[in-house]
């Protein structure tokens, strides 16, 4: 009986370990999908972007080098915390966004599932990439302070959640066209 429940044990293992790594070679097919799905959920969660706001639209300057290194899996970690990144910014504050809170919480998730796929596919303990990977990283981490300071300042209003939606909307885009060519 116990060598019947060790090979039952053993055999979901490998199933779960090939399942697994099927997943992670088509996941460029996946996060293709799940971009251009965050993406209509970005245009689906609110109007079109406010007149009045583009006064004061903000340059916030995407460190778009940090997507183009030539190790693939470099490329994987800096999406993988952009998305981070995106996920953290649109969970809070958001009260004066005015946005449809069902395309905006099926934008989270999805984003939230990104961040896993990628997170269970992605290997981190490279030490070859360690500076490459942390170099990026620290760029995104500015590039993303900028954004949080800037709605901070504008005391989260209507105006900045829109031009910060923009702003999202550029990055996913950029992680798209980058996607196609992994």
């Amino acid at each position: 009986m116990n060598s019947f429940c060790l090979l039952q044990i053993g055999l979901m293992l490998l199933y779960t370990t090939t399942i697994s790594s099927l997943q992670c070679h088509h996941l460029h097919l996946q996060q293709r999908k799940m971009v251009k799905n965050s993406l209509q959920l970005l245009d689906k969660m609110g109007n079109k972007f406010p007149q009045h706001c583009l006064r004061e639209k903000m340059s916030f300057r995407f460190p778009e080098k940090v997507l183009k290194p030539r190790q693939k899996e470099i490329v994987k970690v800096a999406i993988e915390e952009i998305f981070q990144h995106i996920f953290y910014i649109f969970s809070k504050n958001l009260t004066l966004a005015a946005w449809d809170g069902t395309a905006l919480e099926l934008f989270q998730n999805g984003l939230y599932q990104q961040i896993e796929q990628l997170e269970a596919c992605v290997i981190k303990k490279q030490t070859h990439y360690f500076w490459s990977r942390e170099l990026n990283r620290l760029k995104l981490k500015k590039y993303f302070q900028k954004i949080n300071l800037f709605l901070k300042d504008k005391q989260h209003s209507l105006c900045s959640w829109e031009i910060s939606r923009a702003e999202m909307r550029r990055c996913l885009q950029l992680i798209d066209k980058v996607i196609r060519k992994l």
